[in-house]
């Protein structure tokens, strides 16, 4: 019986590692598709660029704050490589 139970443990942890893993990928491509996605999206007429608003006001500190939480999270939960991380990151600072 106790043989048994060993290996059934060690089913459940092998299955949990790769359901784990899976994950981790999962979203690591969903990311990357959605930021391919973004780059690929076509640019508008001429006409409408010029008739577009004019840019917002910068963000306030806070916000900046806000979404380098988020892009925190986001390289925790492996969504975001650390060059990924560390681009984003200075993107959001330098504006």
């Amino acid at each position: 019986m106790p043989g048994l139970l060993r290996g059934v443990a060690r089913t459940a942890v092998v299955a949990g590692t790769a359901t784990a893993v899976s994950n981790r990928v999962s979203r690591r491509q969903q990311g990357r598709w959605a930021a391919q996605q973004e780059s690929q999206a076509p640019a508008p007429p001429a006409a409408s660029r010029a008739e577009a608003p004019a840019a917002p006001p910068a963000p306030d500190m806070s916000s900046k704050i806000e979404q380098l939480k988020q892009l925190g999270e986001l390289k925790t939960q492996g969504v975001l490589s650390e060059a990924e991380f560390e681009e984003q990151k200075r993107r959001l600072l330098a504006t």
